[in-house]
């Protein structure tokens, strides 16, 4: 089993069709599914299972995409720090940001990166708060940027300041005071929030979502009240909308730089840090 196997099989499981992966990797179908054949032989087990519309994953095929993507990725990273070596700020920064802390990250520090390094490629990851964790252990990724309550260890970490949730209130739901309201006040309207926000609420949300954007949509189209942090503000369109801090401070978050506390950073991810600074 090699790399270019495994970048074959990923192609076919993808695209659910080997015609349409031969297309897609710029070669004929024959190389392909010998490829896969010699792969399936090799590993003493069904892949996929073949059918007159392409081909569906066996269990056995499921698991090895899973792991090829996370090989394939490996290996690209590797590459990619190893070329970077001595060569100083040039190549490429793989950064991971959870969806999150999208109103501090990327933003205007790494616009100043691109500005200062022109040479340097930025190859940017979204996910949520434990995807990025786990890109960032795995060593996809040099640099994560996330947003507590996460797991610290195995990783060194750089804090931002803590920052309100607020409530996002379509007119018709509107609570509280003029720029506050507290969670007994949304007691009777539905609430919308990501399952970072929903574990710290006593009761569960009306709306899960993955991604705080979506529960700023969500709100401003009268869904129900977003509770989101303060800085996705500035990514989101809330429409008419009021917007007040939720006044319980157990509920205050702080978004975080992250990156594996026994790997030496290359240059280009020290300053990348240092310009992430406090994501203020």
């Amino acid at each position: 089993m090699n790399l270019k196997q495994l970048e074959y099989f990923v192609a076919i499981a993808e695209e659910g069709q080997i015609t349409a992966a031969a297309r897609r990797l710029h070669i004929s179908q024959p190389p392909l599914s010998y490829e896969l054949a010699q792969l399936e032989r090799e590993l003493d087990a069904q892949l996929v299972r073949r059918g007159p519309r392409g081909v569906t994953l066996t269990e056995a095929g499921r698991l090895l995409y899973e792991r090829a993507r996370r090989i394939l990725a490996m290996a690209t990273a590797t590459a990619r720090e190893v070329s970077s070596v001595g060569k100083g700020l040039t190549g490429t920064l793989a950064i991971a940001v959870a969806h999150a802390t999208a109103g501090l990250a990327p933003g205007a520090r790494l616009a100043e990166l691109a500005l200062r390094a022109p040479d340097v490629a930025i190859e940017l990851r979204e996910g949520t708060v434990s995807e990025v964790i786990e890109l960032v252990s795995s060593g996809i990724v040099e640099v994560g940027v996330v947003r507590t309550p996460f797991a610290t260890q195995g990783l060194r970490t750089r804090y931002a300041p803590s920052e309100p949730l607020v409530a996002v209130m379509p007119p018709a739901l509107e609570r509280g005071e003029e720029l506050e309201v507290s969670l007994a006040q949304l007691a009777d309207v539905p609430l919308i929030c990501d399952q970072r926000c929903a574990r710290a609420l006593e009761d569960a949300p009306f709306c899960l979502t993955e991604d705080e954007r979506t529960t700023c949509s969500c709100a401003a189209a009268g869904l129900g009240v977003g509770l989101v942090p303060q800085s996705l503000l500035t990514v989101c369109d809330t429409g008419p909308c009021y917007i007040k801090v939720v006044t319980e401070k157990a509920l205050e978050s702080r978004a975080a730089v992250v990156w594996k506390a026994d790997r030496a950073l290359s240059p280009l991810a020290e300053h990348a840090v240092a310009l992430l600074g406090e994501l203020r």
